[in-house]
């Protein structure tokens, strides 16, 4: 049916490559392209063999003329953009320039502050649109899936939908002493700036891990949970109607905390270029160079994720409330594609949204979020590959 052009070639884009091929009857063809072409060959070799075409490339994503060369040269559908945030810009600007529609998984974020929001993405909307293309923004799981349940809470249980809370729960263990389960430059920044959510039209600041609460999650067990600012928050606030207050949490060890801080504190987080031995580095960018390489913890990761939504809102005139949420179990989903389940869960999801564009349920022009789109296809593949989803109606709630 489809051709697609997979940049990247890390734990998630090894996990978009597994799933396309398990749906080749869509996926017909795929190139996976990313500096390293070494990568892309080993993630080709795992994968090879069946029915969809692979073949792989070397690009500088930064370069968006590299990619429109490889586009105009293997010729996608679609291009899906599981390399770093910064890259996001350069690759919309290519797929505009030769006509194919783009999905990521996270929004821009400027290498040179820690900072990321959808305004530069959003800005788009006007050239996808004349362009008869579509852009897919934020199609991994935290973004994404919890977007889709947000849609599905909207479309099926709610008149009005007052509180959001989002709760992501990694209940795994890798055996370090400390590594992060995805890059951990993008990690880092993320867990190290300022939270924020959004409480009656107004964007409210905290502190970096401020704001702390214990939870119980299904088949995890009580967990301590941190308050952070996550990109879906803009999107959803401006997507689902009269939302009152949206919140994001991300579950953290005591170990990991303590470890970061001590990080931090010795100026290793930090993205401001320091000469070091005659040679400008950025501390960050080395701490990410010594960690574990979170493409390699698969093997070494036991243990279960929890990531859902708790709505609260109004149906028929009576109060409601519904959590919908996924588990996943980090040996399983190796077993599976050969990583582990904070890879997986970000990875099915992207082939989900370009399974769906592909076929044309997910198609129209401009540039859109997963909850601008039609919930119910996206929540039976979530069934189909992988990604099962459960639902209470009488959760206990984040106070």
């Amino acid at each position: 049916m489809g051709k697609a052009l997979i940049i990247g070639a890390g734990g998630v884009a090894s996990v978009v490559v597994h799933k396309c091929c398990q749906n080749s009857d869509v996926f017909e063809e795929i190139c996976i392209a990313s500096r390293t072409k070494s990568k892309c060959d080993a993630i080709k070799e795992a994968v090879d063999g069946g029915k969809t075409n692979i073949v792989t490339a070397e690009l500088d994503a930064d370069d968006a003329q590299q990619v429109i060369n490889l586009i105009h040269t293997f010729q996608p559908d679609i291009v899906i953009n599981v390399a770093l945030p910064y890259q996001d810009l350069t690759i919309m600007d290519a797929c505009l320039a030769t006509g194919v529609h783009y999905l990521d998984t996270a929004n821009y974020e400027p290498p040179d502050v820690p900072k990321f929001e959808y305004k530069w993405q959003w800005a788009y909307q006007e050239r996808f649109q004349e362009a008869g293309l579509t852009a897919i923004l934020g199609c991994g799981f935290d973004p994404g899936v919890t977007g889709v349940f947000s849609a599905y809470a909207a479309k099926h249980y709610f008149d009005e939908i007052h509180t959001i809370d989002i709760v992501d729960a990694n209940a795994g263990d890798h055996g370090y002493p400390f590594a992060t389960n995805f890059n951990p430059e993008i990690n880092i920044r993320e867990i190290t700036a300022k939270g924020r959510y959004y409480e009656n039209g107004q964007w409210i600041e905290t502190e970096p891990l401020e704001i702390k609460r214990v939870y119980d999650l299904p088949q995890i067990g009580p967990k301590d949970t941190y308050l952070l600012y996550h990109e879906e928050l803009e999107s959803l606030a401006k997507h689902i109607p009269g939302v009152r207050r949206i919140r994001f949490f991300m579950t953290f060890s005591q170990q990991y905390i303590e470890h970061l801080m001590v990080l931090q504190n010795v100026g290793m987080t930090s993205i401001e270029p320091i000469f070091y031995e005659g040679i400008e580095i950025q501390p960050l960018q080395f701490l990410k160079a010594v960690l574990p390489d979170p493409a390699s913890l698969g093997p070494r990761t036991k243990g279960k994720t929890n990531i859902g939504c708790i709505f609260q809102g109004m149906k028929d005139g009576q109060e409601k409330t519904y959590y919908v949420y996924n588990i996943s179990d980090h040996q399983e989903c190796y077993r599976e594609v050969g990583s582990q389940a904070i890879s997986y869960t970000t990875g099915v999801p992207a082939m989900i949204g370009a399974k769906l564009l592909l076929q044309g349920k997910w198609k129209k022009p401009g540039v859109f979020n997963v909850e601008e789109f039609d919930p119910d296809p996206f929540m039976e593949e979530l069934m189909r590959q992988g990604l099962p989803w459960h639902e209470d109606f009488s959760p206990v709630l984040i106070d």
